[in-house]
């Protein structure tokens, strides 16, 4: 059984899990599948209170999927978490994000 199915297993026990639905959105990640990890990824956000890394993945599967607006979005949501928990840096790093991807947008 490899680590998606594991996961997604383990999930029917505790759908609401929300390491396992991380974990499952990171194995979709690493495998490409973008689509299938933002619905993991949207169900986690909805039950847990992420520090902002949540956001980083989220932004990048649309990013990945060409979807900029999206990931301008999902910083922005980031950045209000990473804000509430003081993370200065991943504050930081999500405005950066934001402007590359604008700029892109302009430029297209």
């Amino acid at each position: 059984m490899n680590r998606i199915e594991h996961l997604k297993k383990a999930l029917e026990k505790d759908p609401n899990n929300p390491l396992g639905l991380y974990g499952l959105a990171m194995e979709y990640i690493k495998e490409g599948n973008y689509k299938e990890a933002l619905v993991y990824l949207e169900k986690y956000l909805s039950i847990n209170d992420d520090q902002g890394s949540g956001y980083r993945a989220l932004a990048q599967c649309y990013i990945n999927l060409g979807e900029l607006e999206k990931a301008i979005d999902a910083y922005e949501r980031g950045i209000k978490q990473a804000e509430k928990y003081k993370h200065s840096s991943m504050k930081r790093e999500f405005k950066q994000e934001i402007e590359i991807l604008k700029n892109k947008l302009q430029e297209a």
